[in-house]
């Protein structure tokens, strides 16, 4: 996490201005593509008696391969893709660091100080370790656009641009210019790949339990699109009970539960709380998500809340300066993902041998940043051979 510096003023500005609500649509085209080629996978599972790990892995890879994509013009060469593999145990080495029960120099930073032969300190050789991981996980990439660059070869991307423009990376120390950018370009990977995709399994766990939600949103698709029509992000504003899907989806199931801590860099005095420079500070967002008073029945899955214009989205995206550059970018990768497969794809429980639903047991992971769930059941099956067909020739 870095402190409120040039460095980060560099990232945001950079980010502020190739992810807003405006400029954010011309990666619109690779996210639609990206969901299609997620459609056709899926078609593979669909005869497994419990397909959850591999439509986890679908949703992690097709997020993947857009954030590989935009960062750096670099097409994932599978699901075994060395820089894909490398990105995401450095990203998951630092959720665990994060996750303050994990080393208690997150609560006493003292600990910093300890040599690392000192009895116990074990945990200093594990981050140096998970330090190096992480500046492999980072350079690779950078290296491979540096390289294609050189050659003539490079394809347009977030980075390729920044390194053509002197203008946007001048003011950057040349000592730290390409850790800079490798940095900015492991942004892209780290703040949309696993959280993206978390909210999607959240998503199936929702319409597993919520046929009756599945099947109003699926009638809006074949009213709005016509029958067999595959949406695309430009059809947002036609599709309302979508769009509340999405809202309640990130309500239902907050990806970061209590954000990502920070620290206060100086004395504070917020309604009234008083903080001492130093104090880590956490958003609850799961608080917040879980307010009868803003959300009523709060463990309801119930996309028709945010009927009331009275009702507001969770901040799931974080506040103020601190807020997700990326937000309108997730947003419509959640929303052409979900859409998508509601458009070919039945959401349904299993059955047992004598073809009684069983009613699937949502419980959450323990010890992750994010709120995964633990593995459940549940069927995925085309709506008929005709959606079928329609899955084979989504791309």
């Amino acid at each position: 996490m870095l402190p409120y510096n040039d460095i980060w003023r560099f990232h945001r500005r950079v980010l502020n201005g190739l992810l807003n609500i405006k400029t954010v649509v011309k990666f619109h085209a690779n996210q639609e593509h990206q969901a299609r080629l997620l459609i056709q996978r899926l078609l593979d599972l669909t005869d497994r008696s419990n397909p959850f790990e591999g439509v986890k892995e679908e949703f992690f890879y097709t997020m993947a391969t857009s954030m590989f994509e935009m960062a750096f013009g670099y097409p994932l060469q599978g699901k075994n893709d060395p820089f894909l593999r490398e990105a995401e145990q450095a990203f998951h080495n630092g959720f665990r660091a994060a996750m303050f029960a994990n080393f208690y120099v997150n609560i006493f930073p003292v600990l910093m100080y300890v040599p690392e032969w000192f009895p116990g300190a074990g945990w200093k050789r594990t981050l140096r370790k998970w330090r190096a991981e992480k500046m492999r996980a980072m350079s690779g990439p950078y290296e491979w656009v540096k390289e294609r660059l050189a050659d003539g070869t490079a394809q347009p991307s977030v980075i390729s641009a920044v390194l053509q423009d002197e203008k946007v990376y001048s003011s950057l120390d040349p000592e730290v210019r390409d850790t800079t950018l490798e940095q900015l370009g492991m942004i892209f990977y780290a703040g949309g790949t696993d959280t993206s995709a978390t909210a999607l399994v959240n998503f199936i766990a929702a319409m597993t339990l919520y046929p009756d939600v599945q099947e109003k949103a699926q009638r809006e698709l074949d009213t709005v699109l016509g029958s067999g029509v595959m949406p695309t992000i430009s059809d947002r504003d036609r599709l309302p009970y979508i769009n509340n899907i999405v809202l309640e989806v990130l309500r239902w199931r907050p990806v970061l539960p209590t954000a990502i801590p920070h620290v206060c860099y100086q004395d504070d005095v917020y309604r009234g709380y008083n903080f001492v420079k130093g104090d880590i500070i956490f958003g609850n967002v799961w608080a917040m998500s879980r307010d009868e008073s803003v959300y009523p029945n709060p463990e309801e899955f119930d996309p028709d809340r945010f009927l009331d214009p009275n009702v507001p989205s969770l901040p799931g995206f974080g506040w103020g300066r601190r807020k997700c550059p990326g937000s309108h970018y997730g947003e419509s990768s959640i929303f052409i993902v979900l859409s998508s497969i509601l458009s070919v794809y039945k959401i349904s429980k299993k059955k047992d041998l004598n073809g009684r639903e069983i009613q699937p047991e949502i419980k959450d992971a323990p010890n992750s940043l994010t709120l995964e769930l633990e593995p459940f059941g549940f069927a995925l099956k085309p709506r008929s051979s005709r959606h079928r067909q329609l899955a084979l020739e989504a791309v």
